[in-house]
């Protein structure tokens, strides 16, 4: 027999008779591999969802697709969330979902499975603040207890100076007695907080400093005149 005929016998037909009246029952397709069609190696801010759904395909033992069939799917590696966690393939063997990276390991790790399958697994990058940048406002100058000309602007990157939304900043004055408004603030699209420096009242000068989290804090400083 010819291994075409073997494969289509193994995977999907086996017509047999019913109790004598000549109806046929065609078997079940057999499940043979699972393949990952869409989505791998992504990368996104950490707590966000990935910019493409995946996409996984089921496979019969003849390398057909395999509809209503269920894909099963775990987050693994990484504390995210996958929407939905399970579904039954279409009509070409495939289950897409929604894939949020966790907020707090770069390395994201999602496994597909299928029972009797050897699952398969979709990595990706969760990316997380590296570094507290001063884009605008160290090192000026105005009269004691003054504000500032130009307003302070932080900005929070991760790798690849990728700006960082939503992240929480803190302003502390430590030398100079001066003010800052607001003491906190979240960053923008442009992973930018703005603040205004008022120096303190006696001429010299002035220190702030600036944290997020984890991350190394930096200092700014002005001379109040």
């Amino acid at each position: 027999m010819r291994p075409r005929a073997l494969r289509h016998l193994s995977s999907l037909v086996a017509a047999v008779a019913l109790g004598g009246c000549g109806k046929q029952v065609v078997a079940a397709p057999i499940p043979g591999s699972l393949v990952v069609v869409q989505g791998n190696n992504q990368q996104a801010q950490g707590g966000s969802e990935l910019p493409n759904p995946v996409i996984i395909r089921v496979l019969g033992t003849d390398g057909s697709p395999i509809a209503k069939l269920p894909i099963g799917f775990s987050v693994v590696q990484g504390g995210g969330a996958v929407n939905p966690g399970s579904a039954p393939s279409d009509e070409n063997g495939e289950v897409k979902v929604k894939w949020t990276v966790g907020p707090n390991e770069a390395a994201q790790l999602l496994r597909a499975s299928v029972p009797g399958v050897e699952a398969v697994n979709v990595s990706a990058t969760s990316l997380l603040p590296t570094d507290i940048v001063v884009a605008q406002g160290n090192n000026q100058s105005a009269r004691a207890g003054a504000a500032l000309p130009n307003p302070i602007v932080i900005r929070i990157i991760g790798p690849g100076n990728v700006a960082m939304k939503g992240i929480a900043v803190a302003f502390q004055v430590v030398a100079g007695g001066g003010l800052i408004s607001p003491q906190s603030g979240i960053t923008n699209a442009l992973g930018e907080v703005t603040a205004r420096w008022t120096l303190g009242s006696v001429a010299g000068t002035n220190t702030l400093a600036v944290s997020s989290g984890a991350l190394q804090p930096v200092a700014i400083s002005a001379l109040g005149q």
